[in-house]
């Protein structure tokens, strides 16, 4: 569940600051007539993203024995791929944001309100597919055996209503943000989920044949920190912890950690504004 929800309330951030931006934009712009649009298309993007979530996890729910760790082996490293990518690209592109979606309004505008909501649309789709990728992932890379299905979603679900509660705040001006802070520090926990699921997919691959390689016990902590009960459950359900992996997944583990790490603490070049402005 901490999994889940730390995935849906950093992605739904991204996409409440998006429609934020978006409709704080046309405010101080004079365009009004254009909110319609902004909140159409976010709509619209909205349905498709649980959309493709549904289908991801039916896909998955389908499939039994090898053919589904397969999927659910390649889907966990697709996402850890995109989430790594996302990370990076928001620890040194995140601070100019505000102006490049200023200049898709001004562009989309042109266009009519078709045009604006085709741009709102778009840009929480990116948010919305992402999120449904990194929640399948991570449903399945951090569940334990008492987790049921519906406790993962409530976790999301949760992530998601804070998000979209901070994005409201954030429009009206009930709270100021610092950006940076906040990104850094869940940042930090993705790079640390996304090390367990990465360790998790190789885990699918390995047991279907797929990864035959270093595929021997590293180490055994079952008998100290079960991943199945206690402070073991906790941590699997926080970051995807097994008692028990294999000498490539701790390779990849400890890998990740020590190369995204380093690249997401590497000093940046600092935006113009440390705190969340929308208008």
């Amino acid at each position: 569940m901490g999994a889940t929800f730390v995935i849906a309330l950093r992605e739904g951030i991204e996409a409440s600051l998006i429609v934020s931006i978006l409709l704080a934009y046309l405010k101080k712009i004079e365009r009004p007539d254009g909110r319609g649009a902004v909140w159409a298309g976010t709509l619209v993007a909205a349905a498709v993203s649980a959309g493709i979530g549904a289908v991801l996890f039916s896909i998955g729910a389908e499939f039994e024995g090898r053919p589904e760790q397969i999927f659910v082996g390649v889907v966990t490293l697709l996402a850890v791929a995109v989430l790594t990518w996302m990370i990076v690209w928001m620890r040194t592109q995140g601070g100019r944001m505000r102006a490049e979606l200023h200049g898709r309004v001004d562009t989309a505008i042109l266009g009519g309100g078709l045009a604006l909501a085709a741009m709102a649309f778009l840009a929480v789709l990116r948010e919305g597919v992402e999120t449904a990728l990194f929640l399948f992932a991570a449903a399945r890379g951090t569940a334990t055996a008492g987790d049921a299905a519906s406790v993962q979603i409530a976790g999301a679900l949760l992530g998601l209503l804070v998000a979209v509660a901070l994005g409201v705040l954030l429009y009206r001006g009930g709270i100021r943000l610092d950006l940076r802070t906040f990104f850094r520090v869940t940042g930090l926990a993705l790079i640390v989920i996304a090390a367990g699921l990465l360790g998790y997919g190789i885990h699918e691959l390995q047991d279907a044949g797929i990864l035959p390689v270093l595929a021997g016990r590293a180490l055994d902590l079952s008998g100290l920190l079960p991943d199945d009960a206690g402070l073991g459950a906790l941590l699997r359900a926080l970051v995807g912890y097994h008692a028990t992996p294999s000498v490539l997944e701790a390779i990849a583990w400890f890998g990740y950690i020590a190369i995204v790490g380093r690249a997401f603490l590497r000093p940046v070049a600092a935006p113009t504004t440390e705190r969340v402005a929308v208008s």
